[in-house]
């Protein structure tokens, strides 16, 4: 909560879809209700006591919402991972994929089932829709700092990219890298080993949309300047702006652009396998 409030008063999005809230949804409510309403939010939330847990914010409606997604498998029951609900015409979906674990293992198994429900669902109207969230898929090499770093690591590997990809063939558009197509941009950085201050990063929160919608972008950043600070998430913020961009299209990355890592010494390493 106090990185949150402050953040939505400073950047004012009409839309904001959270992930890993990590708590029922009487107690987001609880917590976050009269806050959020004073603000001009409507909310729709699907939690669970100490795991997972996402929400929908909407000052531009909340209608038609949607809690899970029909078909997709538990592990073993049904877990807190997506809501979606129509904000001024547009289907949001807020998304926390699961994690995979490890390559070949039961939770690696059901993310890419679970990946593969999402697909059904989206597929019935891909044209309104943004899908947005923790993907935990970086969808290329060029979406990690070093792809020799993730080498027998998820987030990276074959299967997971031909279901992101698989996802995107119904129609969607990766909005911010279509609009920075050869940039460095990361969202999520390990809170060990100094990686966030280093710039050794993934880029694996995504917002796809359909054509209609993603014609409409006019700016698409990472606000980096959320993770930093007392306490904060081990991801930034993406943003997206449609119709019309208040900030202007300031580039991926904000502020500034992370720093491109000097040449030569001794490659960097994910701090597990330090």
């Amino acid at each position: 909560m106090p990185r949150l409030l402050p953040w939505l008063d400073q950047r004012r999005p009409d839309v904001v879809c959270l992930q890993e809230t990590k708590v029922t949804d009487a107690v987001f409510t609880e917590l976050l209700g009269a806050e959020l309403a004073s603000r001009g939010y409507e909310i729709a939330v699907s939690g669970e006591v100490q795991f997972n847990g996402v929400a929908l914010l909407s000052k531009v409606g909340l209608a038609d919402v949607v809690v899970g997604i029909p078909g997709a498998p538990g592990f073993p029951n049904p877990e807190a991972r997506a809501v979606a609900a129509v904000c001024a015409g547009v289907r949001v979906y807020s998304l926390y994929v699961p994690n995979g674990r490890e390559p070949d293992s039961e939770h690696y198994q059901y993310k890419l089932a679970w990946l593969a429900a999402l697909r059904d669902m989206v597929r019935a109207d891909p044209h309104s829709a943004v899908v947005c969230g923790d993907m935990n898929i970086a969808p290329t090499d060029a979406d990690v700092f070093d792809p020799a770093a993730y080498v027998g690591q998820t987030h990276v590997t074959p299967p997971e990219r031909a279901a992101l990809a698989a996802l995107q063939e119904i129609g969607l558009h990766d909005v911010v890298r279509d609009r920075w197509p050869t940039e460095r941009m990361f969202t999520y950085w390990d809170y060990r080993a100094g990686m966030f201050h280093q710039d050794l990063g993934m880029r694996i929160d995504l917002v796809l949309a359909g054509a209609p919608v993603a014609e409409r972008v006019r700016a698409a950043w990472v606000d980096r300047q959320a993770r930093k600070g007392t306490g904060p998430s081990d991801h930034a913020p993406v943003i997206v702006d449609l119709d019309e961009a208040p900030d202007g299209d300031i580039g991926p990355v904000v502020p500034p652009p992370s720093a491109r890592p000097t040449k030569g010494g001794r490659p960097a390493k994910l701090p597990q396998s330090s």
